[in-house]
């Protein structure tokens, strides 16, 4: 699956399933567990915006729920891991891989296969958690990064399970006809680049090599990347990465190859939902006119756009982009 990319019209792909669900009139506690409701929503929002590309909600706990987690649900707002799952290296070798009719899984794949089939004019992005952040809900994000000194076996035993998990859910994500898969790898941000390479990257690479091809795009999104491990992203092989708000997107599309695909990356909560119409036209305006010389860039929001953003501000979004192409 290819974008065609220039610098004199840009595609704008922001992260963006919610407004969608407020369309149907439905919950964010629907959408995540019943994979027609989600559908409803994706098709509903590519139906209401000009976005470049569908993406489905980036729920993070698919995969921990997957191996056994306990979530917290609620009504608008995408579940939490509630308590740790995993607390030494026993219980860690003895952790069986789940299968795909575990915990959402199916419906997640349903989700993705209706959209497919009913979505034509623009690609459908499916999304997962990387294998460092699933690591961190399963064991606890603080005792995961003190493990990774500590204990590097459980760690990387740990990243084997769950990288090896994730390899299957992509590849059936894959079938289900979508265009392409959005990794959300956060935790990752936490790590110095060399650390992030060893138990991020080195996991994700294999999943990325054996599943991107002409006809699927692999998207790397870690919104907790400052600038710090831009270069891990890049060398997991991705032919797009998709940065947060926190770097600076000038700095990245500088260490982003050409040919890779560099996205985002306003803020969802301080621009899309938080500020007025004018206020987001205005930055948008700026992040298209900052990274003009960039043929690149896809413009995008810097993760996942929250509930309750006003129609209002999205369509001040796509207004600044439709103005920038016109020019």
């Amino acid at each position: 699956m290819k974008l065609n990319l220039n610098h004199n019209q840009r595609r704008a792909i922001p992260i963006m399933t919610h407004p969608g669900i407020e369309i149907i009139g439905k919950t964010v506690n629907d959408a995540v567990n019943d994979g027609q409701t989600h559908a409803d929503a994706i098709v509903a929002l590519a139906e209401n915006t000009p976005s470049d590309a569908a993406t489905v909600i980036m729920d993070l706990t698919v995969e921990a729920e997957a191996f056994g987690a306990k979530l917290h649900f609620s009504e608008n707002d995408v579940p939490s891991v509630s308590e740790r799952l995993l607390h030494n290296m026993s219980e860690v070798e003895s952790l069986p891989l789940p299968d795909l009719s575990s915990g959402r899984i199916s419906q997640y794949l349903k989700a993705n296969r209706l959209a497919a089939e009913r979505i034509s004019d623009r690609p459908v992005f499916a999304g997962c958690i990387g294998p460092y952040s699933l690591a961190g809900r399963l064991y606890d994000m603080s005792e995961i990064m003190m493990a990774i000194y500590v204990e590097p076996e459980l760690a990387k035993m740990l990243l084997s399970k769950c990288a090896q998990f994730i390899h299957t859910y992509v590849q059936a994500l894959k079938e289900t006809g979508v265009d392409g898969v959005i990794m959300a790898e956060p935790a990752a941000g936490l790590l110095s680049n060399d650390d992030a390479t060893l138990y991020s990257t080195h996991y994700i690479a294999p999943i990325v090599e054996a599943v991107q091809d002409d006809d699927f795009l692999f998207v790397l999104h870690n919104c907790g990347n400052t600038g710090h491990c831009t270069r891990s992203m890049v060398d997991s092989g991705a032919r797009a990465l998709h940065f947060g708000n926190q770097c600076n997107m000038v700095e990245a599309l500088k260490q982003t190859p050409e040919g890779v695909i560099a996205m985002g990356n306003l803020d969802p909560v301080g621009i899309f939902k938080s500020a007025t119409p004018e206020q987001v036209y205005a930055a948008t305006t700026d992040l298209l006119s900052a990274t003009a010389a960039y043929d690149n860039f896809v413009i995008s929001s810097g993760c996942d756009v929250p509930p309750g953003v006003s129609r209002e501000n999205i369509e001040a979004f796509y207004r600044a982009v439709r103005n920038f192409n016109r020019q």
